[in-house]
Order: structure tokens, then C-alpha cells, then sequence
């Protein structure tokens, strides 16, 4: 086995993935229409457990965009799309907390996760 195909092994098996490779994934509708990319995935330190992933939404060649908390428990990875699916509209996603920038501070506050669980109604991913 080459050294290649060692390194993609441990970075992803049949149900767990590595989080260099989740960034980057696209995100869809049900329908099948593309609304955006993972750019990151945000875990918890003491739990382990992921709160929710950085979608990249809107923009043209990287200017522009801006960045939505998905709650991880609206996610469900399709084989089919190779990618993430989402169940929201435009509409609800325009409403959404989000950042014009993808290291604005308030990522860490415990407020602005309380803020996305309850936009989403989603119960929060520690209780």
C-alpha cells in the first residue's frame, strides 16, 4: 500500500472522517442544489463532541462571503452528492446568525451558540 493511500486511510473510514477533509465539502438542499462549503468545523474542547460547522455562503471567488453556524445535527452527509444536505430555505438562511468574516470573535461565546440552537430550534449540543 503506498504511503498516499495510508495517509487518505487515516484521514477517513467508513464512518469517520477527519476534519481537514470535511472543510471544503459542499453543502446542499434537499433538491439537490448547491448553497455552499464547509469551511469549518468547530468541536469542543472538553466534550469532543462538534457544535457546528462554518458554512461559506454567497460571495464570488472568495470576496464577499459569509459564514453561517450549521447546528452538526441538521447535517446529514449524502453519498450520492458527495457532500452535506441541509433542510432550509433561502429565506431561513438569510435570517440567520452569520459573520461577514470567518474569524470574527464571537465564535466562542456561549451566547452566540445559545443564539444559533434557538434559530434553528435544535437543542443545544451540551446540556
Amino acid at each position: 500500500m503506498s504511503s498516499t493511500q495510508q495517509n487518505l486511510e487515516a484521514r477517513e473510514t467508513r464512518t469517520l472522517i477527519g476534519s481537514d477533509k470535511v472543510e471544503g465539502t459542499a453543502v446542499y438542499r434537499p433538491n439537490g442544489d448547491r448553497i455552499g462549503s464547509i469551511d469549518r468545523v468547530m468541536i469542543d474542547k472538553l466534550s469532543g463532541q462538534t457544535a457546528y460547522a462554518v458554512m461559506s455562503f454567497g460571495g464570488f471567488l472568495g470576496f464577499g462571503e459569509d459564514y453561517y453556524p450549521l447546528p452538526w445535527s441538521l447535517l446529514k452527509y449524502d453519498e450520492g452528492l458527495d457532500g452535506y444536505v441541509v433542510d432550509i430555505t433561502e429565506e431561513q438562511l438569510r435570517g440567520a446568525p452569520h459573520h461577514a468574516n470567518a474569524d470574527e470573535g464571537s465564535w466562542e461565546d456561549r451566547d452566540w451558540d445559545r443564539k444559533v440552537n434557538e434559530y434553528y430550534h435544535v437543542p443545544p449540543y451540551l446540556i
